[in-house]
């Protein structure tokens, strides 16, 4: 390879500063950092599962990859990854290690070697909360590497994303708020030795905070779950569980995610994967989780994200990517979709979706205001507080994702750029802070709500009834957009997120609806041979 010459652009790699960032002066030259390869799969295109395919199918015709079959069969290839070996000593880097599995090479050394590696234009840049080292423009490969590295992260290392949660600010004579039993209950899901996720394991990550040991006994005790689930932390890129004491901090996130899936699965193996706050971190998470050979996690649950125009096209794709791996495995992904409404927090107020809920090899997961009555269903509506400034449920329509074919019947609207994008969210449930969840953070009581609760009680569901299936589901999109299985959803058809309005069938606020429990179980169970037929608006 040359230093010189035979380069190419790295495909959708353009950056830009953060909004509102000033560049205040050059990047530390001699900073030791490490960044994150991601490469093209093994395979050939034609070799590697049809994800599309594979969700059609009912679960009992189901045959998934085992992760040491994935590694083997579309695992990074040796040749690709001496090619980076090689590209590495050239530059004076050093690599780390090697995840063929995980497609990914970690590569260590200098910024000013990294940024002669890429051509990169990197520098100190400055907003008003936040300073980041941070890199503008595109990067550059030599050509010998075009098609086979498909991401380069962690040059940039501003945060990727935020937590979506919501605490209750004040308690009002007309709210109310629940325990996850409580949510449960109401949402019929399934109980007993066979539906409490035992033989399961749902992985969390978490890009901050952390949680207390203290706190969760406290929690499980006083819904006399015991044993209280076993929680284990595993750190990726450096990261720890680090509780910040601040219950106004990611925290509440840590606990709410670990307390809402371990109430609704207290049998099964909770797996906490801790990372860096940056895209590199958030990829690493995923793929460390999806892979894990240890845990084997048969669900996941993602409650941090960003509106989509705040990534890098490359970012977004490697993700989007290693998401689809993980459905060929039977790893089922569960993302919250944003807590600021239709515009997902946008400085400019226009219309925008979360990533990564916006993957088509997700499940995203929107938010309702749930009001229960003698442990049922009384009333339930589309969250939407953003009057009081207590957030609303994200939804709305991808403008870098396609329609995916299991929406083509669920009348998704344009984007706002007019593309034909996927629809946000698939499911819902209660979200809002004024019916929240009563959890412990930091050593206190507290309510807490947003889409982040969400993700959690859906991943718990899951680990039940791969447990009652006695095999994993997996990618269920497609099914959840059969008839069938979405007659076993509460259509939503009340309320807007500030951008959209709920209405029958599937809608851009709480997507399908919100679960019951004991009859989406037995829609998987008795799913007919071919699901092709969609959900469409009645």
């Amino acid at each position: 390879m040359s230093t010189q010459k035979n380069r190419v652009e790295l495909k959708s790699s353009l950056r830009a500063p953060m909004p509102g960032a000033r560049k205040v002066g050059p990047a530390d030259a001699a900073e030791q950092i490490q960044l994150t390869l991601f490469l093209r799969r093994g395979s050939a295109p034609t070799e590697f599962p049809s994800v599309a395919e594979l969700g059609k199918r009912p679960p009992r015709e189901r045959v998934h990859l085992t992760r040491q079959e994935f590694a083997a069969k579309h695992g990074a290839r040796a040749s690709d990854c001496a090619l980076i070996r090689k590209f590495a000593a050239e530059y004076g880097l050093s690599v780390v290690s090697e995840e063929p599995a995980r497609r990914s090479m970690i590569l260590s050394g200098t910024v000013a070697a990294f940024s002669k590696a890429f051509e990169a234009d990197v520098a100190r840049y400055e907003t008003d909360a936040i300073s980041y080292r941070g890199r503008t423009g595109t990067l550059t490969i030599p050509s010998e590497l075009d098609g086979i590295v498909e991401a380069v992260l962690g040059l940039d290392n501003r945060p990727a994303a935020k937590p979506h949660f919501r605490r209750k600010k004040k308690q009002t004579p007309q709210d109310s708020s629940y325990s996850p039993l409580q949510v449960a209950k109401a949402y019929d899901f399934p109980t007993g030795a066979k539906a409490n996720g035992a033989g399961q394991t749902i992985a969390i990550l978490e890009l901050g905070g952390g949680y207390n040991a203290n706190d969760l006994s406290s929690f499980f005790s006083g819904l006399q779950i015991s044993p209280a689930p076993s929680v284990t932390a595993v750190g990726v890129d450096g990261a720890s569980n680090s509780p910040t004491g601040n219950p106004d901090g990611p925290d509440s996130e840590v606990e709410l995610d670990i307390e809402v899936a371990g109430s609704i699965a207290p049998g099964a193996k909770i797996a906490v994967y801790f990372a860096p706050n940056t895209d590199q971190g958030f990829l690493d998470a995923v793929t460390t989780a999806v892979h894990d050979t240890n845990f084997n996690p048969g669900t996941v649950s993602i409650s941090w994200g960003g509106p989509e125009n705040s990534w890098t096209q490359q970012a977004m794709n490697s993700l989007s990517s290693a998401c689809e791996d993980a459905a060929t495995m039977g790893v089922t992904i569960f993302v919250a979709s944003g807590d600021n409404g239709a515009a997902d927090g946008n400085s400019n107020n226009q219309l925008a979706v979360d990533f990564p809920s916006s993957s088509p090899y997700v499940i995203g997961c929107g938010g309702t205001k749930l009001t229960i009555s003698g442990g049922a269903i009384a009333s339930e509506v589309t969250w939407n507080e953003l009057a009081s400034n207590e957030g609303a449920t994200g939804g709305g329509v991808s403008q870098n994702f396609a329609l995916p074919s299991f929406q083509q019947n669920a009348i998704v609207p344009k984007a706002p750029n007019g593309f034909a994008g996927r629809g946000v969210p698939d499911v819902s449930g209660d979200a809002d802070p004024t019916t929240g969840y009563d959890i412990v953070v930091d050593g206190s009581p507290s309510t807490v709500g947003g889409t982040s609760a969400v993700a959690p009680l859906w991943a718990g569901l899951f680990a039940c009834i791969n447990q009652s299936l006695g095999k994993n589901v997996g990618y269920v999109n497609p099914l959840f957009y059969t008839s069938g299985v979405a007659s076993a959803l509460h259509d939503i058809t009340s309320g807007s997120n500030g951008g959209y309005n709920a209405g029958p069938g599937w809608d851009p606020c709480t997507g399908l609806g919100t679960p019951d429990g004991d009859a989406l179980l037995a829609a998987l169970q008795n799913a007919p041979a071919s699901s092709s037929q969609a959900a469409s608006k009645k």
